[in-house]
This record gives structure tokens, C-alpha cells and sequence, in this order.
């Protein structure tokens, strides 16, 4: 079964940066694009970024282009989403994902449990 664990959340001012990771284990990060989503109170959750299984395919949400960026590293098994020039609308609980295929809706193959973001005015 594979697991994913998030962590880097935490509280930050507005304009500053933050970099999630993502740990998965129990399967081959290469054979799972990935992805990012996030939840604020109140709202669905929605998608930040997604990145393909090489690499090689990038897709972000018009909301955080400029700002975020995702990578990927198979040999640690590992995905980041660096966050530069947040804003209190980033705020929001952000979820790593993994996929068999490239998407950028929500109905990825497994989940992991969270981190959260605070991004302070």
C-alpha cells in the first residue's frame, strides 16, 4: 500500500516562502505522477500542481503561477512544492497526492493526510 506523508507546513508572513516535501513509501515513485492540493476552511479542495512521473509535464494552477513550483526526485522518493511570495489566500491545508496518470483533478489514487499552511497579513 502506498503511503504518502507531507511536512514543511507551518506559519509564515505574507510574501514569504515555505517548502513542502513528500515522503512515499511502500511503491515506485516513478510509476505515479503527483500532484498537490489544498483546503482552506470553508472551501473544496483544489488543485496547486501536478508533475509527471519523468518529470517531463508541469501544471499549475493559474493561482500560484510564478509562485509555487513543483519537483520531483525518484531516487528519493520524495516531491516538493517550494512556495514563494505566499499570500493569506494560500492559506489552506495542502495534501500530496499520487496518480497512475497525469491529472489535474482531484480524483488521484492515493493521499496523504496533510500539512498546514498559515500565511500570516
Amino acid at each position: 500500500q502506498v503511503q504518502l506523508v507531507e511536512s514543511g507546513g507551518g506559519l509564515v508572513q505574507a510574501g514569504g516562502s515555505l517548502r513542502l516535501s513528500c515522503a512515499v513509501s511502500g511503491g515506485t515513485l516513478r510509476n505515479y505522477a503527483m500532484g498537490w492540493f489544498r483546503q482552506a476552511p470553508g472551501k473544496e479542495r483544489e488543485f496547486v500542481a501536478a508533475i509527471s512521473w519523468s518529470g517531463g509535464t508541469i501544471s499549475y494552477a493559474d493561482s500560484v503561477k510564478g509562485r509555487f513550483s513543483i519537483s520531483r526526485n525518484n531516487a528519493k522518493n520524495t516531491v516538493a512544492l517550494q512556495m514563494n511570495s505566499l499570500k493569506p489566500e494560500d492559506t489552506a491545508v495542502y495534501y500530496c497526492a499520487a496518480s497512475f496518470q497525469f491529472r489535474t483533478t482531484n480524483d488521484y489514487n492515493y493521499w496523504g493526510q496533510g500539512t498546514q499552511v498559515t500565511v500570516s497579513s
